[in-house]
């Protein structure tokens, strides 16, 4: 119903600090339109795409989706009872809308892409492994995910690995809905059977992790790091 997931939108004062520190993980950029008046850069490991945005945001983070014919389906949107916050309209506008989301996230729905997509061979992973899901803290896991089923996502159901969660998806995207106060907001969560190398190899590299981690992971097998725009980074090597 909201169309395809397009970006994790972040605010990145330093874009290029954030670039660079993407690129040391094994990320590559993606070559951006002009859709934003102000720099704006994209990386991605060929299932996550990272938008870098130097400006501002209604929200950071939040989650953008690609939702063409835009005007006609928010009125779509309105008749489902999903409240638009914010619409950007017209022929001297790139089309684009807010709606806000459980856990006081914003998604946004734009009319078209903004940056073009990277095929990388398939199987291809980053230094930090498979991105497996976005996770994303709510004080009701259950309403959040009945929220996100009128959206078009389908429930995936109670899992217990990394951390107990609500699993939903959709042909895109895959979140985990977190109990409040496990993270400190919404994390990009990346899986690896063999992560315990990667992090040692990462630290040797001269990567910097969070000192602590959430309550209830082993610090051998998982890990967090923490983007220079402030994008939590969750290593894990799954169940």
């Amino acid at each position: 119903m909201i169309g395809r997931f397009h970006e994790f939108s972040v605010h990145a004062p330093d874009v290029l600090a954030s670039i660079g520190f993407y690129e040391r993980l094994g990320f590559v950029q993606a070559s951006t339109g002009e859709a934003w008046p102000y720099p704006y850069a994209v990386v991605t490991d060929g299932r996550i795409g990272i938008g870098l945005h130097c400006q501002e945001l209604p929200a950071s983070p939040l989650l953008a989706f690609v939702l063409p014919d835009l005007l006609h389906r928010l009125a779509a949107l309105e008749a489902a009872g999903i409240e638009i916050v914010d619409r950007q309209l017209g022929g001297d506008a790139f089309n684009q809308a807010a709606i806000g989301a459980p856990g006081g996230l914003q998604l946004r729905l734009l009319e078209a892409r903004t940056y073009s997509p990277v095929h990388r061979p398939p199987g291809t992973t980053s230094k930090l492994g498979w991105f497996e899901q976005i996770a994303l803290p709510v004080a009701d896991a259950e309403g959040a995910a009945r929220y996100w089923e009128r959206l078009g996502f389908v429930l995936a159901g109670e899992a217990e690995e990394p951390l107990p969660h609500l699993g939903i998806t959709s042909d895109e995207v895959s979140l985990a809905l977190l109990p409040p106060g496990t993270l400190a907001g919404p994390a990009l969560v990346f899986t690896h059977a063999a992560m315990p190398g990667r992090i040692r190899a990462l630290r040797d590299a001269g990567l910097e992790f969070a000192r602590r981690l959430p309550a209830g992971l082993d610090a051998d097998r998982n890990a967090l790091l923490v983007a220079p725009e402030g994008t939590q980074i969750l290593l894990t090597a799954g169940p």
